[in-house]
């Protein structure tokens, strides 16, 4: 199987192949931008299968395809939200949210594997995936939040933000001049409102900005603890599982 990723994040790209290469796949050729993949694409026998992400450093993937003819299969792999993946539905295109799990991996590529068995062409509309997708390209996120002090509410703004965190069924924001505030909202919606190149959630309690880690420290378990510059209520820890995911965040 020849195989190929385009991804604009490197090490999101080494990850995959990784895991690829654990599911007997090869991907030896990565690519990191539409006018890459444009020349790429022209010069070389195109492959059997690719692992494309939509929003490119320079661009959407789409208009890849807008400039060559490509009749390999596709497997998307994606942050957009549900609404989104609807549409890859629609047009049976496999599809991987990310962070890209490894049993969902596998599904896929099983998936296009039975798909070449049976001799079945995949059919791709980009026009109609756009148009489903609607604005979701230009997707914008939350820039502050309002909270209830008494009878009065204040504006709070993301980057005066150093956390959200949930204790006892609630969430609060923590701030850089460290007050708390309680906020009714999930963390779970709250990683949908959030910036994912600007906020990350490090475990099921906490949801940290980038900007606001003052230092990253070894913690059992394989973990990492997370110091901030004001928050001490409680250790701010990298649970085992998001580790590896952190890491390509803080590097991207």
């Amino acid at each position: 199987m020849n195989t190929i990723i385009i991804e604009d994040e490197k090490p999101a790209a080494r990850l995959l192949q990784r895991k690829l290469e654990k599911l007997g796949v090869q991907a030896h050729t990565m690519l990191h931008s539409v006018a890459e993949a444009v020349e790429w694409f022209s010069l070389n026998k195109h492959p059997d299968l690719i692992f494309l992400d939509i929003q490119l450093s320079d661009g959407l993937s789409f208009e890849i395809f807008e400039k060559v003819k490509i009749t390999s299969s596709i497997i998307f792999t994606t942050a957009y939200d549900e609404y989104a993946l609807k549409a890859f539905k629609l047009n049976s295109i496999d599809y991987l949210l990310k962070p890209i799990d490894e049993d969902d991996l596998k599904v896929a590529v099983d998936k296009f594997r039975n798909r070449i068995q049976e001799f079945q062409p995949l059919q791709i509309d980009f026009n109609q995936i756009k148009n489903m997708l609607g604005n979701t390209y230009g997707r914008s996120y939350k820039t502050r939040f309002s909270v209830k002090i008494g009878q009065q509410l204040k504006v709070v703004q993301t980057n005066e933000i150093e956390c959200f965190y949930s204790e006892n069924k609630g969430t609060y924001i923590h701030t850089q001049d460290n007050r708390d505030y309680l906020i009714d909202v999930t963390l779970e919606v709250l990683e949908q409102e959030l910036d994912p190149n600007e906020f990350f959630r490090v475990s099921r309690k906490f949801i940290v900005p980038l900007k606001a880690i003052k230092e990253i420290s070894m913690y059992s378990n394989s973990r990492l603890k997370v110091i901030l510059p004001t928050f001490k209520a409680d250790e701010v820890i990298v649970s085992r599982e998001k580790v590896t995911e952190f890491k390509n965040w803080i590097n991207a």
